[in-house]
């Protein structure tokens, strides 16, 4: 069914769409998305250190696998506990603590002196990655105007590329400048000074309207507004904030116990763990941790590995550029469809020409093998970082009901880096016994499902308030769930009959 023919609740007035950003709310997001930053950086620097640390730390491919994933782990129960504590303590002040966290684990894991303190930072470290990606976009959400939302909470997902992008870079940069057993100490120590800009930065703001709201500090939820919203908007988003917190009391869902006494909310939540798990399953982060390995392995030097990875950042950093404009044209819905199948064919083109090409010629590595593979890797990102990533994170920042956002985030973000840590586990396993060519077959099997889920299951939100989505989702589940009972009923009674 159509999830366009559900109308969004009539309302009396809503906010301006031609309203001006206000400049304190680029402010806001320019600095909350160090956040994003310091994920990327975090996420996208294993690549190239870990061509540099194999012999220090002595590891193997099951070691390896721990070394990169263990930072997903982490992250899982960070994406996890923030959830819930962004909404007891505020979307603010868990960013503060987040900072932190990022900082302990920058420092703890360039001066780690084995394999197992690696791994116990690199699990540090993504606590903080996991808990800047669930409460961050929620942050930026709950702070930007209905017309400005898509643009604003995707900045996260671009300097997330933008973080990644800078890891490449230095990969490579300390690779020249340095080119020694310890260059991958430099690499991994610079996201310390983001982490404390981040910090900073964090002091000066204020927390989100809606959290005020739900705290019943409805004067600052006010002074928040008053500077983040044209003057006419004010009243009128502040009205619908009390409005829409009020129903969810009557509804009678305050916690994530509720959920499976509400047949709408679990329906909503799984849908949400589905949104978060599907982006993952596509295989992005095996390229962006392991693209210097796989390049290696179709026969590329080190030095033109590592250099040909900065290739995927500036593809990822300009493509998630596109996406942001993309969402204020083409639904989330539409954006979804297209960066899913996108990536699916993509995959199976790198699985194909990894299969079908031999890997050597004249008995040297196969040079247009490698350029194929990067080739597929380009068109794989333009499809994931310009469509996909922005339009999952843009949706999970949105859908989720008031009250219950931070904890619905976190679960879905808990699944999201569950399905990273296993599959960036299984990576380096893959390759040593199925290859290049099956490991990428596989993904793209997993692809085909993946879109389905979409075709079926993912809901436009395009230019509605986060109230309004709240409202358009609860009429779209809720009627489904009539109509599957209106079917019961009319089987038991042909039964009958």
């Amino acid at each position: 069914m159509a999830k366009e023919q559900y109308l969004t609740p009539n309302r009396a007035s809503g906010p301006n769409s031609h309203a001006k950003t206000e400049p304190f709310v680029k402010v806001i997001a320019a600095v909350a998305t160090l956040g994003g930053l310091l994920f990327g950086y975090d996420t996208g620097v294993i690549s190239g250190a870990l061509l540099f640390m194999g012999d220090e730390l002595q590891l193997t491919p099951f070691t390896t696998g721990l070394v990169t994933s263990s930072l997903l782990f982490g992250a899982a129960f960070g994406a996890l506990f923030s959830g819930h504590f962004a909404a007891q303590y505020g979307r603010r002040k868990i960013i503060l603590f987040l900072a932190i966290v990022f900082a302990i684990g920058s420092t703890g894991t360039a001066m780690a002196p084995n394999v197992e303190w690696m791994i116990f930072f690199r699990t540090v470290l993504g606590v903080a990655v996991g808990g800047a990606s669930a409460t961050v976009p929620i942050y930026i959400a709950e702070i930007a105007p209905a017309n400005k939302r898509g643009q604003l909470v995707t900045i996260q997902e671009f300097m997330i590329v933008f973080g990644q992008l800078l890891a490449y870079s230095s990969n490579a940069g300390f690779n020249a400048a340095w080119g020694g057993h310890e260059t991958w100490r430099y690499m991994l120590v610079v996201a310390t000074l983001p982490a404390v800009m981040l910090w900073f930065g964090m002091l000066f703001m204020p927390d989100t309207p809606r959290w005020y709201a739900m705290q019943g500090r409805l004067a600052d939820a006010r002074r928040v507004l008053d500077r983040t919203r044209a003057k006419q908007d004010v009243e009128w988003e502040l009205t619908e904030i009390e409005e829409t917190l009020d129903e969810e009391q009557n509804r009678n869902h305050p916690s994530l116990r509720d959920v499976f006494k509400k047949p709408w909310l679990c329906k909503l939540f799984f849908i949400g763990l589905g949104i978060a798990v599907i982006q993952q399953t596509s295989g992005v982060n095996t390229i962006m941790y392991y693209a210097p390995t796989m390049l290696k392995a179709v026969g590329m030097s080190t030095d033109a590995a590592l250099f040909a990875t900065i290739g995927n950042g500036v593809i990822s950093v300009v493509m998630v550029l596109v996406g942001i404009w993309a969402l204020g044209k083409i639904g989330r819905r539409a954006l979804t469809m297209i960066g899913q199948f996108g990536c699916t064919a993509s995959l199976l083109f790198i699985a194909l020409v990894s299969y079908l090409m031999p890997e050597t010629l004249n008995g040297q590595p196969d040079a247009l093998r490698g350029y194929l593979v990067l080739l597929g890797m380009f068109a794989f990102l333009s499809f994931q970082q310009g469509a996909l990533s922005p339009a999952t994170w843009l949706l999970l920042s949105e859908i989720f009901p008031t009250r219950l956002r931070g904890v619905f985030m976190g679960g879905a973000i808990f699944a999201m880096w569950i399905a990273n840590f296993l599959i960036s586990l299984a990576f380096p396993l893959l390759l040593s016994t199925v290859g290049l060519a099956g490991a990428f077959f596989i993904f793209a099997f997993i692809g085909v499902f993946s879109g389905y889920f979409v075709i079926k299951c993912v809901p436009e939100t395009r230019n509605r308030s986060l109230e309004q989505i709240e409202h358009y989702l609860h009429d779209w589940l809720s009627n489904d769930e009539e109509k599957a009972e209106v079917a019961r009923l009319s089987g038991r009674k042909a039964t009958s009959n």
